[in-house]
């Protein structure tokens, strides 16, 4: 028992180095004597957990997601308006991404590089499922509560309207000249901006 506390002990050691390192540096930047360093122990053991950056990088990223994905299933599935169900997903999805930075471009890379990245992801238990959301959009739609709109398309302008500003930070910080303390009170802001926008656009008045 003492020696399978252990590996998980080291394994959660492992991934938080990684997640602090992946944050600072990057994918590309990221060295794995960097990674060994943080979490205390030497190259040799931290490639018998993980035989490459990309394998630790993939193990991160899914520790996060399923975090992330439980808090989103339980928005698009619960049994709350549209309005409330964009007012807590964006929430929660800018909030999770606020401390988790790296997973927005981590997604674009993965997908940039394996297309079936997330056809395995869904294969997990718990990936958001859109159904629930589709059928109460389409509802309320019916019901003169929301302007004609296609769940399909409205969950895309929420994900990305959400997801740009961590994929853009270097874009978004250079245009609007913002150091990092304002660009993290400007994301702060998004959690009720975007929510609100989004509303606006599609509520019937």
């Amino acid at each position: 028992m003492k020696k399978t506390q252990n590996k998980e002990t080291t394994e959660q050691q492992i991934l938080d180095a990684a997640k602090t390192v992946f944050q600072a540096k990057g994918m590309d930047g990221a060295r794995m004597q960097e990674i060994a360093d943080e979490a205390g122990i030497n190259k040799a053991m931290l490639h018998y957990y993980y035989r490459s950056k990309e394998i630790l990088f993939e193990a991160v990223f899914k520790s996060a997601f399923l975090l992330l994905a439980p808090q989103l299933n339980a928005v698009l599935n619960d049994d709350s308006s549209i309005e409330e169900k964009i007012k807590n997903f964006t929430f929660n999805y800018v909030s999770f991404m606020m401390k988790h930075p790296y997973l927005p471009n981590f997604i674009i890379q993965e997908l940039n590089r394996k297309e079936d990245f997330i056809l395995k992801l869904k294969e997990n238990t718990g990936f958001p499922n859109l159904e629930k959301f589709k059928t109460k959009v389409e509802s309320e739609v019916s019901q003169g509560i929301l302007n004609p709109i296609e769940a399909d398309q409205l969950f895309v302008n929420i994900i990305a309207l959400n997801i740009f500003p961590f994929l853009g930070k270097p874009l978004i910080k250079a245009f609007a000249d913002k150091d990092d303390k304002a660009f993290q009170e400007f994301v702060d802001c998004r959690k009720t901006e975007v929510a609100n926008f989004i509303i606006n656009s599609i509520k019937r008045h």
